[in-house]
């Protein structure tokens, strides 16, 4: 054999061991990482505390990774706290008002959406007309949920949240206040209370904006009665052409209505803003 036969031979056998070792070496890794992976799982399985760890450190991780790529401070919760509807879910009764308040007051329908719906489920639930409810929201607050008024009326419907705390115990407390569904609901009850009281829904009106004991309310009860005529025409899919928006109320009610016999005395429940 020639010395060049023989070199050839020699790197041939070379190359043989090579691949022969890093055979072995990479099976025997494979194997210690199989190994590995077994234990680890078996001491997840063993100790759910160690799991519970390791996933809060991975979910932290991640979370600053997200943060550092986005620029804020994501919040996939957010979805849930959030008032909004889209229209085109509803029935078309609603959807109608839906988007008629949306154009007259300039909110977005999307949360309308909502006040509409929780107003019909509502109005349902305690036999109101939904459409008195947002009407009165429209006149009291143009449905701005943070309104308040100088004498502390609040939200939506501009309930006297102090007087009425005790209604907002079953929301977690007087910050519910500016939740507009709590808001809402709380202000329909006082509503409901206040139209029992007075005996029909004008008086009651009256009763709502403080003014059972004066000889005239502002106009307040007026205003609303006359958009509330123009929601039921809306919902009934009628044309309505689009008014100025009317001003928020001047008085307020300061006292909680409760039911009374129709010949009792009417107690003093108003102040003037």
């Amino acid at each position: 054999m020639t010395a060049l036969g023989k070199l050839a031979s020699g790197l041939r056998n070379f190359a043989a061991d090579v691949a022969e070792g890093f055979f072995e070496i990479t099976h025997n890794g494979f194997a210690l990482l199989g190994l590995l992976v077994v234990f680890c799982a078996i001491t997840l399985v063993a100790r759910p505390d160690l799991r519970q760890t390791g996933e809060s450190r991975l979910v932290a991780w991640l979370h600053e990774r997200q943060v550092q790529a986005l620029g804020l401070v994501p919040d996939l919760e957010a979805i849930d706290r959030t008032t909004a509807l889209n229209p085109t879910e509803l029935p078309k009764q609603q959807a109608a008002v839906a988007y008629w308040l949306s154009k007259k007051y300039r909110v977005a329908p999307e949360p309308l959406s909502a006040l509409v719906a929780e107003a019909y489920e509502t109005g349902s639930r305690l036999k109101m007309d939904p459409t008195l409810i947002l009407a009165v929201m429209a006149v009291e607050s143009g449905f701005n949920p943070f309104a308040q008024s100088a004498v502390g009326a609040q939200g939506l419907m501009q309930v006297m949240t102090g007087v009425h705390s005790d209604k907002y115990e079953n929301f977690g407390g007087k910050l519910a206040a500016f939740d507009p569904v709590t808001n809402l609901r709380v202000g329909v009850k006082v509503l409901q209370e206040c139209i029992q009281r007075a005996g029909s829904v004008q008086a009651g009106l009256k009763f709502y904006v403080g003014a059972a004991n004066l000889q005239e309310d502002g106009g307040y009860a007026d205003k609303v009665m006359a958009e509330h005529a123009r929601l039921q025409q809306v919902a009934t899919g009628r044309a309505v052409p689009l008014a100025n928006p009317a001003p928020q109320p001047t008085l307020r009610a300061v006292i909680p209505a409760k039911p009374a016999p129709a010949a009792e005395e009417q107690a003093p429940s108003a102040i003037i803003s």
